[in-house]
């Protein structure tokens, strides 16, 4: 069995329920998830070993966040207990013209006070075959950013795969820190994933004639940037989701991913948006899962845009559809009938 370790954050979400706005909220759903956390859990539900690495605070909320993982056959084995809290994200999903928001309620959290020290690699990295993060952990403090680039540089030196999710985000930190972290750190990544607001913000690149607002894509920019981080990172993989936004409940899905010597274009969705939070992380989940399992570049590809396109249909972060569904779904059966 192939074995993925992934390293970042898990939070406690609290959603409203029935697409209402925050202020008419009087309860909110619980679920946890979080980038990293996605990705573990998507590839144990392909029969793969994920294998999350975190801190999260020793009382029963930080057990809880365990707890979830644990039900969906995550390896949680190496997780620190300590510090102060678990992290917090309100969701108030849209519908239509109204865009969901995220409110943010992480400072403090157990995983940005921590120190590469607690964490043993040699133990947590036997029998990896490949490592994944995303630009989210070392957003959240310079401590974050420190274990981020000790664990890549213990996977690199044990001939580990490495792949990182660019996932800006403005609310944690600046674009220029972004840079200057997220550039240090590409040294050590193998494959890179991120679209092309994140490759702007995160590394520099200026994207092409690309306006994801309009439901417009041009392809030549999304090349144009890959091609650019490639020479200077000398990545294996360079892919990006594609989403056209047609409106908060229905999007166009698809992803391009360059090797390169050769650009893919996937097939595309036309999605119906029940929940498109963790669909990056899908996709993340998608391609490591076929990439890590043999698949040539196109049919991991496929079997990652795929895996996101049927996540934008299931609530919470988590991705809970199957490889056979997804399997399905590459063959074109995404007529949605009820199985009997």
């Amino acid at each position: 069995m192939k074995k993925v370790v992934t390293l970042g954050e898990i939070m406690l979400r609290l959603s409203t329920p029935d697409f209402k706005r925050f202020v008419q909220a009087d309860t909110f759903d619980v679920t946890y998830g979080g980038g990293e956390a996605n990705v573990s859990a998507a590839l144990c539900n392909y029969g793969l070993n994920g294998t999350f690495v975190t801190k999260v605070p020793d009382n029963p909320i930080g057990q809880s966040a365990i707890n979830h993982l644990r039900r969906y056959g995550v390896d949680t084995q190496y997780i620190v207990r300590g510090g102060d809290r678990l992290g917090i994200y309100f969701l108030e999903t849209g519908a239509s013209m109204r865009a969901s928001q995220v409110v943010y309620d992480r400072a403090g959290a157990s995983i940005a006070d921590v120190n590469p020290e607690e964490f043993n690699w040699d133990a947590i990295l036997q029998g990896a075959d490949w490592f994944h993060t995303t630009g989210i952990t070392p957003a959240l403090s310079d401590k974050a950013a420190a274990l981020t680039e000790a664990a890549l540089k213990a996977a690199k030196e044990r001939g580990i795969t490495t792949s990182i999710d660019l996932n800006y985000r403005k609310k944690l930190w600046s674009k220029e820190k972004a840079q200057k972290v997220m550039t240090h750190l590409c040294q050590w990544v193998d494959v890179c994933i991120g679209n092309e607001e994140d490759a702007e913000t995160t590394l520099g690149f200026k994207p092409g004639a690309t306006d994801v607002t309009k439901g417009e894509l041009h392809l030549e920019g999304f090349q144009d940037i890959m091609k650019q981080m490639v020479a200077k990172f000398g990545f294996r993989y360079v892919a990006s989701s594609l989403r056209e936004s047609y409106s908060a409940s229905d999007n166009g899905w698809s992803a391009l991913v360059y090797d390169g010597n050769d650009f893919y274009h996937t097939k595309k969705y036309n999605v119906r948006i029940v929940d498109r939070v963790g669909s990056g992380d899908s996709f993340a989940s998608g391609l490591i899962y076929g990439l890590v399992t043999g698949m040539r570049m196109p049919e991991a590809a496929e079997f990652g845009v795929a895996a996101s396109a049927l996540k934008h249909t299931i609530p919470g972060d988590l991705n809970h559809a199957t490889h056979k569904e997804v399997k399905d779904l590459m063959k074109g059966d995404g007529s949605g009938r009820v199985q009997r």
